[in-house]
């Protein structure tokens, strides 16, 4: 193995982390913003079927 193995590993581990990162980021901005409950109505407690 050369010497420089070691900073290659870490690099790709690196980025590996950082596109983790930055899809999680996104997704939590849309959890959020509360989009996938665009069209919820919450039930009266007097409304009962």
């Amino acid at each position: 193995m050369s010497s420089n193995s070691i900073y290659i590993t870490l690099g790709i581990v690196f980025a590996i982390y950082l596109a983790i990162r930055i899809t999680s980021k996104g997704k939590s901005k849309d959890r959020k913003s509360r989009k996938f409950m665009g069209d919820y109505e919450r039930k009266n407690k007097d409304d009962k079927k």
